[in-house]
């Protein structure tokens, strides 16, 4: 298509007005080829890279469809379908930026956010509903929200879903939708799992695939720096190093673990860095501010996990650190991403050690060429040991990976069921753990019979410590406890003895005295007759 101006892409008069207003004249590739079968109503297939305008390439053709017809109560007209919130409060802030010659009401449901305040929004009817999955299924599964009225779907980062385990959720969704609808579906890369979920619920879909899936874009010019050592300090004065030797702007610094992410943080702002963190156990609140600080130029460096790099737009990042080499290659396309976005230029670069040596060859075979590198290159003699040692290596780091994931989701929220599934102080757990843990007797003791309590302890007997009628006092129970626990400190239990097991209570056994018959006569009966004057 020789398209070069929105005019010619079949668009609305307000929304061509909106789009000059926003400064804009030459649409993109993936535009160029979306918006015009959007606007006739067909399904798409959108196969684009990160940062091509893909976001517009299916704001503006829904702005002109929804220009007619008018919102239901708690029945959305359209639905857009994002892994992530801060995604999704981008996909808002463009229908805010291009709608606002439009009149169409937009909802935002996402965690971290009240139920009441969108439940409040849904009640006025709602032309654009945003969504991640799970709180939209929340909202269905109170009664809150109708999907029959939905007639556009969009389904955004279809391969970030698939990584975050969002895919049972949306054939859910999918299922719960009308059948005649239109279907837009966005995604960079196309696994298996992404197409079979294309062939169930599109129908005769027009694929536009504007590059190769999983490439970068020519705008970034990416770097590599070698690090021999694996001691994630060392990986720090690196980093350090080529910071200064950048001139940065403003910069992205990925790690792989959320852990890692708080201690880098740590360490940039000790040695005088302007910088902040994004990761996934943030509330939502921390989350906005710390992307609206970076944006607005407050903060110049972001540490972060991967949950910023997928689908947000950052105007203007000069430049992305990998500092931990993403586990997947796919990944370290939608990180590079966040630079050198809408044709600007950005620089990327990414540390490696000798654990990084197997991810490294990934990257290189899914750009096609070998990696460039800053300073000393790793010899032959390193890539092959440094394969070999990341094959044995490799179920240890993401088992790592795992347990910080899981440590920074029970700090995050869950401190209540770790009181729950604590075991209580005494329990026959703790008296098993304590038997194993105990040390063996030494050879020289092992031999002899441990003495037994009741060749330590005199007996005591219950009928001694009561009273005549059989009962203790309050004073005697109290003497008796006090002596008790001055015996049981006056003899030390050996290293190897296993604790006594605790005393059982019994109740006495209180058994009934056999009724008679005088048992059920009236007690009035019983008392003597008076005596008859004479």
């Amino acid at each position: 298509m020789q398209t070069t101006t929105f005019a010619e892409l079949g668009l609305s008069v307000k929304v061509q007005a909106a789009i000059q207003a926003a400064g804009y004249s030459n649409p993109t590739p993936i535009q160029q080829q979306a918006i015009p079968v959007a606007v006739s109503g067909r399904d798409v297939l959108g196969i684009a890279q990160t940062g091509t305008g893909k976001t517009a390439g299916f704001v503006l053709p829904m702005l002109a469809r929804l220009e007619t017809g008018r919102a239901r109560a708690r029945m959305p007209r359209s639905l857009i379908l994002a892994p992530t919130r801060e995604l999704a409060a981008q996909v808002a802030q463009s229908f805010e930026k291009y709608g606002v010659n439009h009149k169409l009401s937009v909802a935002l449901l996402i965690g971290g956010v009240s139920f009441d305040d969108q439940l409040r929004k849904l009640d006025r009817g709602v032309d654009v509903l945003i969504a991640t999955p799970g709180r939209l299924l929340d909202h269905f599964g109170r009664g809150k929200i109708l999907l029959t009225g939905v007639e556009i779907l969009v389904i955004d980062e279809a391969d970030r879903m698939l990584d975050m385990g969002f895919i049972p959720d949306i054939e859910r969704i999918c299922k719960l939708l009308p059948p005649a609808r239109q279907t837009l579906f966005f995604s960079a890369t196309m696994p298996p799992e992404i197409q079979r979920l294309v062939d169930t619920f599109l129908r005769d879909p027009a694929r536009i695939e504007v590059a190769r899936p999983a490439t970068t874009a020519n705008t970034i010019t990416q770097l590599f720096r070698y690090c021999p050592s694996t001691e994630d300090w060392e990986k720090r004065e690196v980093l350090r190093e080529l910071i200064r030797a950048e001139n940065v702007k403003n910069a992205i610094i990925f790690c792989n673990r959320k852990r890692d992410v708080a201690i880098l943080l740590k360490s940039l702002q000790k040695h005088g860095f302007n910088a902040g963190a994004l990761h996934g156990d943030m509330d939502q609140m921390s989350r906005m501010a710390t992307l609206d600080a970076f944006r607005e130029g407050r903060i110049q460096f972001l540490a972060a996990s991967d949950v910023a790099a997928r689908g947000l737009d950052i105007p203007d990042v000069s430049h992305i650190f990998n500092f931990d080499v993403p586990w997947q290659s796919d990944d370290y396309v939608h990180r590079i991403g966040r630079t050198g976005r809408a044709g600007k230029e950005g620089r990327s670069l990414t540390i490696v050690t000798p654990d990084d040596i197997r991810q490294l060859k990934d990257i290189e075979k899914m750009l096609g060429a070998t990696v460039t590198w800053i300073g000393t290159a790793p010899s032959a003699e390193d890539l092959a040991s440094g394969s070999k040692r990341r094959r044995g290596r490799r179920q240890g780091k993401r088992s790592g990976a795992a347990a910080a994931e899981a440590h920074g989701a029970a700090h995050s929220g869950a401190r209540r069921h770790d009181a729950r599934s604590r075991p209580r102080s005494g329990s026959r757990r703790d008296h098993e753990r304590q038997v194993e843990a105990t040390p063996k007797a030494p050879p020289h003791v092992a031999g002899k019979r441990a003495p037994r309590r009741e060749e330590t302890e005199p007996a005591t007997s219950a009928k001694a410590s009561r009273g005549e009628g059989g009962q203790q006092s309050r004073g005697e129970r109290r003497s008796n406890g006090q002596s008790q626990a001055n015996r049981s400190e006056s003899r030390a239990r050996q290293p190897w003895e296993p604790r006594p097991p605790r005393p059982q209570r019994y109740r006495e056994d209180r058994t009934p005295s056999p009724v008679g018959l005088g048992d059920h006569v009236p007690a009035f009966l019983k008392k003597a007759a008076r005596p008859t004057p004479r």
